[in-house]
């Protein structure tokens, strides 16, 4: 099993979400986070002045998945949310030891 922990810009996560649940995998959890890679930042101008957004905000996906479901969830996450621009995201990916339900107390990918 594989954690797969992905940085995306606000606005595409209703299409990355909508295209997950189209390829059949609908479980996530979606937390907001700020932060930056090679970019440092972004320059915005409002009402003629510019100013600087340090750490802009974005949003994190986790999904856990069995191995041979990993490439599609990340084929389909970058199909989805690319724009071409910088500040477009990132996609890690962790091994998983364990995972248990816990209504159930099922154990491993059956908790899935």
């Amino acid at each position: 099993m594989k954690k797969i922990e992905a940085i995306i810009r606000i606005e595409k996560f209703e299409e990355v979400k909508d295209a997950l649940k189209k390829a059949g995998y609908p479980g996530m959890t979606k937390t907001p986070v700020e932060g930056h890679g090679k970019q440092k930042g972004l320059k915005e101008q409002f009402r003629g002045t510019t100013f600087e957004v340090e750490f802009p905000p974005k949003i994190k996906l986790e999904i856990v998945a069995r191995d041979s479901e990993v490439n599609q969830i990340v084929d389909t996450i970058v199909t989805s949310a690319r724009t071409g621009e910088v500040g477009d995201g990132k996609i890690f990916i962790y091994p998983v030891e364990s995972v248990i339900r816990v209504r159930t107390g099922e154990k491993g990918e059956e908790a899935l």
